[in-house]
């Protein structure tokens, strides 16, 4: 790679490079690569676990302070609104702030308002509580919005032709922060309080923007020519994108809502809930490099990993409560299974939609360099944004009016549409291709046989 950002990216359809050797190809990563991935993985374990630590004991604390559930769940879902907002900002101009910049300040931020968060417990309760709670969770969405964005298009960058694989791979430290923080978050909050959980991750994670600062490769790229409007209005990236909102909006859901079923349904202890968890994030973290790693060597499995995937959630969400009209009795065992499950067919959904997407870009013109990698990470973290707004609020505000069991049904119906729209488009574009390819069969031939009586 130059210092232009111009890279030997994925040329081919479905996301294979060019023949040769692109550096990633070899057994052994060179010292950048490696230095990229420990960023990643960093951001990755620490965004993470401050995220989920809120899952098992936030809940209950805003009750305590007046919060009504639909407004728990709008201050989880508002996380995802800002995210959303900032993801869209910062994928178009990452080139001009600087790839490197955005990371470590997003990381250093975001460690920041952890610590913040801890300390909300002596604010007065009610509208004073509440309107603290939005702020400290916006200015954690911004930053997380800005690591994460340029994380993305780093690893893309230096992995050009494996980009499935490493996102998949580094899913495994994304699933050890979902599996550390709901249960870490817990027991911290059973030990010490509700501000000793927040003040310890805050502070692990301000303890990595040195480390980043050292380690992280600094990339130049020129500004690009095109847009996030051109990218989102071709269809079959705006089907993906309809893909990632339901897949995150099924994740954003769970978070003030699981944890309530659980504690009415079977009197679990708070430390206990977060345990609860372990099964859905362990599951991803384990799926998810395998199904990368399929991703990039067998490309066409794609669109049926999105398909499938997206069925099998609908039907976990169906089985979560499980939904009444089945007569099936609510076990706690039968919930972690079905979250493992559920764990599964979401690393087989949510890891091909980010190669998917460029691949998509590159067959409609767009520039290989850092300025398009920008646009496709924005738009992925956008896109997940805007199901995990819409999860948490609409699951809040269900889980008040009809219950976890109907409410959860509702979600699944949402991943089994969008997953049976990808199939269709799919089944049309296979079909469109069969058209053209015998239309060049059938013209060719038509072309020999007006030239046969010429050359008799």
């Amino acid at each position: 790679m130059d210092a232009s950002g111009d890279c030997e990216g994925p040329r081919l359809p479905g996301g294979d490079g060019p023949p040769g050797g692109t550096r990633e190809t070899s057994r052994q990563l060179s010292r950048e690569q490696l230095f990229v991935l420990i960023s990643a993985a960093s951001i990755n374990l620490g965004s993470m676990m401050c995220y989920s630590i809120l899952g098992p004991f936030f809940p209950k604390e805003a009750e305590k302070k007046g919060a009504s559930n639909t407004v728990t769940g709008m201050i989880f879902g508002c996380y995802a609104l800002f995210d959303l907002l900032a993801s869209l900002v910062f994928g178009k101009y990452l080139v001009h702030i600087g790839a490197k910049f955005m990371f470590v300040a997003g990381m250093f931020v975001s460690g920041g308002v952890t610590v913040l968060f801890g300390v909300l417990d002596q604010v007065p309760e009610g509208p004073v509580f509440t309107a603290m709670c939005f702020l400290v969770r916006i200015a954690d969405a911004v930053s997380f919005a800005a690591a994460i964005t340029a994380s993305f298009s780093i690893l893309a960058k230096a992995f050009p032709n494996s980009v499935a694989t490493v996102l998949g791979s580094l899913e495994i430290f994304s699933g050890l922060g979902l599996v550390l923080g709901p249960p870490l978050g817990g027991f911290l909050y059973q030990s010490f309080g509700y501000e000793v959980p927040f003040i310890f991750l805050g502070c692990i994670v301000l303890l990595m923007v040195p480390l980043n600062m050292y380690i992280l490769p600094n990339y130049d790229s020129d500004p690009g020519e095109h847009s996030f409007w051109k990218l989102i209005t071709l269809p079959k990236i705006a089907l993906i994108a309809f893909v990632i909102n339901s897949l995150s909006s099924c994740f954003g859901f769970l978070d003030p809502t699981l944890s309530l079923f659980v504690l009415e349904k079977f009197n679990l202890p708070a430390g206990y809930v977060g345990l609860v968890f372990l099964g859905l994030a362990l599951s991803y973290a384990i799926s998810s490099p395998l199904f990368g790693l399929l991703s990039d060597k067998i490309p066409h499995l794609r669109k049926w990993f999105l398909v499938l995937g997206n069925i099998i959630t609908a039907g976990c969400y169906m089985l979560l409560g499980p939904i009444p009209v089945l007569h099936i009795q609510s076990q706690l065992w039968l919930l972690v299974l079905i979250l493992v499950l559920n764990g599964v067919s979401a690393g087989m959904s949510i890891i091909p939609t980010f190669p998917e997407i460029l691949s998509c870009a590159y067959e409609n013109g767009f520039e290989e360099g850092l300025s398009t990698l920008g646009l496709v990470s924005g738009l992925f973290s956008a896109m997940w944004s805007v199901g995990a707004f819409i999860g948490p609020t609409l699951g809040g505000f269900l889980y008040e009016k009809i219950g976890f069991e109907w409410a959860a049904a509702v979600q699944g119906l949402w991943a089994l549409t969008s997953g049976l729209a990808m199939g269709l488009f799919y089944l049309w574009e296979h079909a469109q291709r069969r058209r053209s390819k015998l239309q060049n069969i059938l013209g060719t031939e038509e072309e020999q046989t007006a030239l046969l009586p010429d050359e008799i």
